[in-house]
């Protein structure tokens, strides 16, 4: 599901973009070296996955690609299926954030976010089997699915981010940026749910649509 929020662009230029422009340097030089090696195992992952998928790619490949040795893959990822799932996050939490930031100004955040979700549904259609994998994949196991919603969190900070500028009225303290965030992951939760309950016959994007249409924001706490 995050995967149709975020779709859009060539997985290769995305991923360079998201390294450049979402990752800041934080922490001690170690940190950073680990978290450098995280992203290019998961960056490998995804390049070779995109290119010959999931059961044809290797842990061996995806070591060999990143530089790194088998047993240090497995010091960062439990599963090749692990590694995907967060080098496809990674990039498409950066370019929905990206999608929502790059909208006209005027539009207010719950606005911006069905915007943006519009924008990105364009190539529905033809990426229909990708999505289905994905979605599948995001399910093939307990750990994948605590991941999946791990992953999540990030997912909601993001849009938060992303969103806050556009609240006019924002006060100390105010969690509507972050609930519009968390409101729009556990539509496009809900969506991918009854999406894959249908083997992936139905209309994601128009699920995922009318559930984002479901709600709306209130007034700043305590007015």
């Amino acid at each position: 599901m995050t995967q149709l929020l975020g779709s859009g662009g060539s997985v290769g230029s995305s991923i360079a973009s998201s390294r450049d422009g979402r990752f800041g340097e934080s922490g001690g030089l170690r940190a950073r070296k680990r978290d450098e090696t995280r992203r290019r195992i998961a960056d490998a992952a995804v390049e070779l996955v995109s290119e010959h998928g999931i059961p044809a790619t290797t842990v061996e490949q995806i070591a060999e690609l990143a530089q790194v040795g088998r047993a240090t893959f497995f010091r960062y990822f439990e599963s090749k299926e692990l590694a995907v799932a967060v080098g496809l996050n990674d990039v498409a939490v950066y370019v929905f954030a990206s999608t929502l930031r790059a909208l006209p100004p005027e539009l207010g955040p719950l606005d911006a976010v069905r915007e943006a979700h519009r924008a990105l549904s364009v190539d529905f259609d033809q990426l229909r089997a990708m999505y289905l994998e994905q979605a599948m994949l995001s399910r093939s196991s307990p750990a994948m699915a605590a991941w999946t919603l791990y992953l999540y969190v990030d997912w909601e900070i993001a849009i938060a981010d992303a969103v806050r500028p556009r609240f006019d009225d924002l006060v100390e303290g105010d969690p509507r940026p972050r609930m519009v965030g968390a409101l729009t992951m556990a539509a496009a939760r809900l969506a991918c749910d009854e999406w894959v309950a249908t083997g992936g016959s139905g209309d994601l994007p128009a699920l995922l649509g009318r559930h984002l249409a479901s709600f709306e924001l209130g007034a700043p706490p305590g007015s």
